[in-house]
């Protein structure tokens, strides 16, 4: 790459982190990367061997972690690179590529966990017998896969306007517009460059459907599902199906790693947004120390994700078991 595609470029808003806070920082990355991959490759197996009753949540489990996996990989592995303190080169285009890619990730990562959400609350509506076949189609769901592709093709398509007005800044260059919380200063130097208005717009825009919306949802979606289940507490002792019986405390076990997964997700993600949020339009005397919250909370979830799935997942316990032993 010759001097005058690529050049060496400041680091923005980069604050000074202490060496336990970059220690701590590489580990949650590191937990980030191996757990989700072995999420990936345990369940994904199971479902490769099987793709039969019962695959759907751990499709959408799949999903969720491949979104972990490609954030980490993609942009918490080069902020540990830039934390240690090697010197990175960015171009024009690569910038482009980047910035477009980090919105489009992490807005899937978004979408993906409330597909859990909502997916495991309309599983726990299907237990009682009123609703008909309780036992599912076997195969694997096409109408799944088919809304999983949609995610990810519209949310590609929700990154473009990132991937074209993003520029190399200089040494000089500060970021006063977030994006989708996928970022606390303009890493590689890259930042945006709307014209005129247009920057707050597509902000605002992704403060409302990438962080807001989802998170509204999701809350919604799990007292749906604690209250289902409440119901199905009552409802078993009027129930002479065996089916149900033993349905109904395999879903609450179920409910229980996936309201801790949703909590977890909305902890980390509503701290990053009112981090984020208050130091872009009322950046005080804690500015700093926000912009050290908000980064972390942003890999708390992927990074914690993978050690709450292999307490309620049953081959993912199995797997770690054997390990240990």
């Amino acid at each position: 790459m010759s001097d005058s595609e690529a050049e060496l470029v400041g680091m923005g808003l980069r604050t000074d982190a202490s060496p336990v806070q970059t220690t701590f920082y590489i580990l949650l990355v590191l937990f980030g990367i191996v757990g989700n991959a072995t999420v990936i490759g345990v369940i994904g197996h199971s479902v490769l061997i099987n793709p039969g009753v019962g695959r759907n949540s751990d499709i959408i489990i799949i999903n969720m972690a491949v979104s972990n996996l490609m954030v980490s990989v993609m942009r918490n592995a080069l902020l540990v690179i830039s934390d240690i303190g090697i010197a990175l080169y960015s171009s024009k285009e690569c910038c482009q590529f980047l910035m477009g890619v980090w919105v489009w990730l992490r807005s899937v990562n978004v979408w993906s966990t409330l597909l859990l959400s909502a997916f495991h609350f309309h599983t726990l509506r299907r237990v009682a017998p009123p609703l008909g076949n309780l036992h599912g189609p076997r195969g694997l769901p096409k109408l799944l896969l088919l809304g999983l592709g949609l995610i990810w093709v519209l949310n590609f398509l929700y990154s473009i306007p990132a991937h074209v007005f993003s520029i190399n800044g200089n040494q000089n260059s500060t970021e006063t517009l977030m994006l989708v919380s996928s970022t606390t200063r303009p890493l590689l130097g890259c930042i945006w460059n709307f014209p005129l208005k247009n920057g707050l717009l597509y902000a605002t825009t992704s403060m409302v459907i990438h962080e807001t919306l989802p998170i509204v949802l999701m809350a919604f979606t799990n007292a749906g599902s604690l209250y289902t289940l409440y119901a199905h507490s009552k409802m078993r002792s009027l129930v002479n199906d065996v089916h149900v019986i033993k349905k109904v405390p395999a879903e609450r076990r179920a409910a229980k790693v996936i309201l801790a997964l949703i909590m977890l997700f909305i902890a980390s993600w509503g701290t990053s947004i009112i981090s984020v949020n208050y130091f872009n339009y009322n950046r005080g005397q804690s500015a700093e120390f926000l912009l050290v919250i908000a980064r972390f909370a942003n890999i708390f979830f992927i990074a914690m994700s993978p050690i709450i799935l292999s307490i309620g997942h049953r081959r993912l316990r199995s797997f770690f078991k054997s390990r240990m032993t």
